[in-house]
């Protein structure tokens, strides 16, 4: 009995200990905000994605307030002033709804692509985050083509001089010398190279996650980056598009942002033998 009396007291102790504490924080808040002036602004409470029309996000949004010196600069109070509006980007949980987030659906379209040069071809490619800047790509943007190649077999002669529309003939294939017993194998060294250089972005689709944040949210937390693939078309001449698809079908792309003032100069192959010169 006696026992069971200390537990409904330790319990009873520690609700009153615990409503305590909640008056005491609610208390805090209200002396901190005490004279101070208060201003309504919708706040993210859910991911909202890009693309959402404005005339949807009631379920993702609440109304609070907030002093007027913390309310960010066109924080919307009411969705009716953003009628026939889109998000033209992801918003996050904890963050102020504000007006120059929101566009006409014609414009998010037309930022989500560019035309092409007339004389160009364009190709679109599969690749992760971390080859292509973090995801930060946008239409317009201009960037350099990596390519890399694991070792191949050199077993099999490859001609490098064939011309317009020229097929070897298979019968001139053959097989380099080995040993007698056939088992060795030549292979290529593993490569990398810069190959193009000012590759015009024209396009990019990404599928991204957002995480989940409190309202709490350091200034200086990172970007948030996508997760899956990115479709990234790219406009170029045809040798070009040539090369990307050839890498993208046998080796590995990267992407680089490429500044006005990089030099277009070819550089040497880059293999394990010459990566530490």
């Amino acid at each position: 009995m006696r026992r069971a009396i200390g537990i409904i007291g330790a319990v009873a102790v520690a609700a009153l200990g615990t409503l305590l504490l909640v008056g005491y924080v609610r208390g805090a808040e209200d002396r901190a905000l005490a004279g101070e002036a208060l201003a309504e602004v919708l706040v993210v409470d859910r991911a909202i994605a890009q693309g959402t029309p404005a005339s949807a996000l009631t379920p993702f949004v609440r109304l609070e307030q907030v002093p007027v010196k913390v309310r960010a600069e066109g924080g919307v109070a009411d969705l009716a002033t953003l009628t026939d509006l889109v998000a033209s980007t992801d918003l996050l949980p904890g963050e102020q709804v504000v007006a120059s987030r929101f566009v006409v659906a014609e414009t998010l379209e037309e930022a989500a692509r560019i035309d092409a040069p007339v004389d160009a071809l364009e190709v679109t490619i599969s690749i992760t985050p971390e080859r292509a800047l973090g995801g930060q790509l946008v239409p317009g943007d201009v960037v350099a083509v990596i390519a890399s190649f694991d070792p191949f077999d050199l077993n099999t002669f490859e001609p490098s001089d064939l011309g317009p529309g020229e097929i070897i003939d298979p019968n001139e294939i053959f097989l380099g010398s080995s040993e007698d017993d056939g088992s060795s194998s030549v292979r290529s060294p593993t490569a990398t190279s810069l190959i193009l250089h000012k590759v015009l972005v024209t396009a990019v689709q990404l599928e991204q996650v957002p995480r989940m944040v409190g309202e709490d949210l350091p200034d200086d937390t990172p970007e948030l980056a996508p997760t899956g693939n990115l479709l990234i078309t790219l406009a170029g001449p045809i040798e070009a598009v040539e090369r990307i698809v050839f890498t993208a079908e046998h080796g590995f792309l990267w992407l680089a942002a490429e500044g006005e003032d990089v030099v277009d100069a070819p550089t040497p192959v880059l293999t394990r033998g010459t990566v530490y010169r």
